[in-house]
């Protein structure tokens, strides 16, 4: 025995009760000799032919050092007036137990699991031999010591903590226990609780219910209040357990254990403790019914009434006590209970109990003085003053308030379980017989269990193979409001799966929207969830920003590079496609710059033919000139071909035009200049005239150079074929909604810059004869408009570089580009055409008298113009240094 003993020590709070319990039975200890002693506990003595143990919780956990507090009138008087109405009920049913009679030891637990292992000695004591052989009394004789009664089976406990002390002790002496409200899941183990039933579902059950209460109201955080003991820890365990394994949706945010003997203050840590997470309103409570109403009541003390969403366990089930004068705290509470039905039996033998008629409870008096809140007077006992007397006319639910207590219908239950099968093992074992036969004398435990387990039809109660009974669960809330009777409101059931009316849910206030428990509030559109290391229901919500679109609820993905994400972000969208519109102010300027150049080049070209022969245009070189002309003109043209819609064959004319209009112009300048520098720098050093200056030699050096950008063009041509692109990074500024893809040529600013640099080396060679030139006569030559053209174009040029480059990191960058482009070359063409061109066309129109021949200049003449050129130029040079010697501060 001391070897099974120890194997059944479960855990280190139960080790003292253990050394205790196997001291008394090593002694032989028992409740004989207590009451040889005077110490007795009090107990209901029922008697029967066959005996049933039982325990009941019918007073409260006393505080430190004192076992037993005050009187539990319905978890602890209804119950055992429960069992005591069914063994009425079986006695005198003739179909039932036949000539048998039960009697019964009911017992009290005082909630406490260490007494209650104490108290289940009674049960235990006629098993336990005892060598009475030394004993003699004073005369000599044995003495006569009466034969215990012998206990066949226990109906009990109520809480698992105390069913689990109990049943190690009764798994010793094969004793068959069937409890009718401990729900822990470690009573489910058969190998170590192998002798004990429950006509109650076991927690497992419990805990999935409430956990498909929880899913059901749409909460994922929340924390967990356990009583310490069985029951509570065990009920929790089953909860997380089945949260974990029903994968991620819910989070166990506290998980706090209130401790067997709570120091003061310590529900008032409890509830700050809480409050640290305070988005976990809902709170799962597997708690004693004396802990759930201090856990209310300091809620209410710290002024958090409505705060917190109670899902109670059975342990609060339909119960009044523990919410008594905290309703306020506990509305909106939902509850289970194992499904059950009212005994309305019950309720006409209980209501109709008096002191007079019930004195076989020997706790009744006890019960009858809470309940009308009054004093029985006894002998030796003054009157309590401030309390009225009893007078004992009081009745139950007439004088007081009544409601049957959840449990009543599982005590009957249980007792009628055991009757049944003590019922079927009679009709096999003593068939025929008018009583208890031999072979049920005494009632051996283990065939008793085999018939428990196998069940009855006549009380609907089954077993499984561990002693447990289905789960069926009706669901509760306490309203308060809207509802002709406050109070717990039946909201729907669980049998296996869950059946919930959300609809008549009410909260705080008559509030019918069910409050939130979540630890993160959904993200809104276009937001992903970045989740807190540890804790899956919690997360940060963060935007998916820039042209990123939401993958899935925690991946921000870029949209591909010519989409942008909708306004949601919940995916991506084509982005639209631009061009230069002929509408847009980037192009109208250009254009009207461009029309007005093409008609003013038309017009010179115009004036020039019709007066092809007349001194003035002779003397400006026609065919340079029309060839110079033919260059402003295609300079001109060339805006129109940037500002068109971008296409094949306009991204070819754009390559060829580009730098071939400003190519055409510099290159006759060029030619221009270069030729009168030959001409005056020949006649300085003799009268013999200079090579390739007549016309025909002019326009060959002209397309010569012109040739040079022909061939790079078309060698570009061949390299990379035009062709448009849509260009997706042009316009991409932060804000997607703006984005937009710009349809255009495929030309980079390197290669516009390199067409165009071709046409600038002209340029800037062009100014250097001009600067050169620029102290011959005016009388004889073009050198001095030429150099102011190409000053003037060279600032101009300046002007677009910085512009043009400045603003490629600018979402407009096209349309700027293309419009300081245009400009600059129409300007540089207008330079040129009203410095060459205006003044002549001028004095032909308006001043033809003007227009004749002069005396026509030998090549000896300009020789002789030169020479004089150049000593003017180094009198002049001489004088100024003459002067700066004489008055040297003036040159500085």
């Amino acid at each position: 025995m001391a070897t099974e003993l120890h194997s059944s020590l479960v855990s280190p709070p139960e080790y003292q009760a253990w050394v205790r319990l196997l001291w008394l039975l090593l002694v032989g200890v028992g409740p004989g000799s207590r009451a040889q002693q005077g110490t007795q506990p009090q107990s209901i003595k029922i008697e029967g032919d066959i005996t049933l143990g039982g325990l009941f919780p019918v007073h409260s956990r006393g505080p430190a050092g004192v076992p037993c507090g005050e009187v539990k009138k319905e978890k602890g008087i209804h119950r055992l007036e429960a069992m005591m109405y069914a063994l009425d009920q079986i006695n005198s049913d003739p179909d039932l137990l036949p000539n048998i009679t039960l009697g019964a030891r009911i017992l009290d637990t005082c909630s406490r699991d260490t007494y209650a292992l104490e108290q289940s000695l009674t049960f235990v004591q006629a098993l336990i031999q005892k060598d009475n052989s030394d004993v003699r009394c004073s005369n000599g004789e044995p003495p006569i010591i009466p034969k215990p009664e012998r206990v066949v089976g226990v109906i009990g406990a109520s809480g698992s903590s105390v069913s689990i002390m109990v049943a190690n002790v009764l798994r010793l002496f094969a004793i068959p226990q069937i409890s009718y409200a401990s729900t822990a899941p470690e009573l489910s183990d058969n190998s170590r609780y192998e002798f004990f039933s429950r006509v109650v579902p076991p927690d497992s059950y419990q805990a999935q219910a409430m956990l498909d209460i929880v899913k059901a109201m749409g909460w994922n955080y929340v924390s967990t209040l356990a009583s310490e003991g069985n029951y509570g820890e065990s009920g929790v365990d089953a909860f997380q357990q089945i949260s974990r394994e029903a994968g991620r949706g819910l989070c166990i945010a506290q998980s706090i254990k209130i401790p067997r003997e709570p120091k003061p203050g310590e529900f008032d840590k409890i509830i700050k403790r809480l409050m640290e997470t305070s988005n976990a309103r809902g709170v799962i409570i597997f708690a004693n019914e004396d802990d759930i109403k201090r856990v209310l009541q300091a809620a209410k003390k710290s002024n958090l009434t409505g705060h917190f969403l109670f899902v109670g366990s059975d342990s609060w089930g339909a119960k009044i006590s523990p919410i008594q004068d905290q309703e306020d705290v506990a509305e909106g509470a939902v509850t289970i209970l194992p499904k059950r039905a009212s005994i309305d039996g019950f309720d006409q033998y209980f209501t109709s109990r008096s002191l007079e008629n019930n004195r076989r409870n020997i706790w009744f008096a006890e019960f009858w003085e809470d309940d009308f809140k009054c004093k029985l007077t006894r002998p030796g006992i003054k009157y309590e003053l401030g309390r009225r007397k009893c007078t004992g006319d009081e009745r139950i639910s007439r004088d007081s308030q009544y409601e049957q207590e959840g449990k009543v219908q599982f005590v009957i239950d249980a007792v009628y379980a055991m009757a049944h099968a003590l019922h079927s093992m009679h009709m096999d074992l003593c068939p025929g017989s008018m009583g208890v036969c031999d072979k049920m004398d005494p009632v051996e435990g283990r065939m008793l269990l085999q018939y428990i387990r196998r069940g009855s039809a006549g009380t609907g109660v089954m077993f499984n193979e561990n002693g447990d009974a289905p789960g069926r669960y009706d669901i509760f809330q306490y309203q308060m409001s809207n509802i002709s009777n406050p109070g717990y409101r039946n909201i729907g059931q669980w049998t296996n799966h869950l059946r919930l009316n959300l609809e008549e849910m009410q909260w705080s206030g008559g509030d019918r929207k069910i409050p939130e428990s979540v630890c993160s509030f959904p993200c809104e559109s276009g937001e992903r969830k970045k989740m807190v290391k540890g804790v899956p229901c919690c997360w940060h919500c963060e935007l998916c920003d820039g042209y990123q679109y939401l993958l899935d609820e925690f991946t921000c993905d870029m949209c591909p590079y010519d989409m942008r994400p909708l306004k949601n972000r919940t995916g991506c969208r084509p982005t639209p496609i631009i061009k230069l519109e002929w509408s847009s102010p980037w192009a109208i300027i250009p254009v009207f710059l461009a029309i007005l150049g093409i008609l003013a080049t038309t017009g010179v070209i115009a004036t020039f033919i019709r007066f092809n022969d007349t001194p003035i245009v002779r003397a400006s070189g026609r065919e340079l000139s029309y060839v110079l002309l033919t260059g402003i003109f295609l300079i001109y043209l060339i805006t129109f071909l940037m500002i068109a819609e971008p296409s094949v064959a306009v991204c070819a004319f754009r390559r060829l035009f580009l730098g071939l209009g400003m190519c055409i112009s510099y290159s006759a300048m060029l030619t221009k200049t270069n030729r009168i520098y030959r001409i005056f720098e020949q006649g300085k050093k003799s009268v013999t005239p200079p090579k390739f200056i007549s016309p025909t030699s002019q326009l060959i050096i002209t397309f010569i150079l012109i040739s040079v950008q022909l061939l790079g063009v078309f060698i570009w041509f061949g390299v990379m074929p035009p062709h448009t692109i849509i260009d997706y990074e042009e316009q991409k500024p932060p804000n997607p909604e703006f984005a937009r893809g710009v349809l255009k040529c495929d030309m980079s600013d390197l290669s516009l810059i390199l067409c165009l640099s071709y046409s600038l080396v002209l340029m800037i060679t062009c100014t250097v004869y001009a600067i050169k030139s620029r102290g011959v006569p005016e009388t004889f030559n073009e050198a001095k408009p030429i150099g102011f053209t190409m000053y003037t174009t060279c600032i101009v040029w300046l002007a677009f570089v910085p512009i043009f480059f400045g603003t490629a990191q600018s979402t407009e960058k096209m349309f700027i580009q293309t419009t300081t482009l245009t400009v600059s070359m129409s300007l540089s063409a207008t330079v040129s055409l009203g410095m060459l061109y205006i003044p002549k066309v001028y004095v032909i129109i308006f001043h033809p008298e003007q227009n004749v021949q002069k005396r026509k200049r030998s090549f000896k003449a300009v020789v002789q113009a030169a020479t004089v050129s150049t000593r003017l130029s180094q009198k002049s040079s001489d004088k100024q240094n003459g002067e700066s010697k004489i008055e040297p501060d003036r040159s500085q």
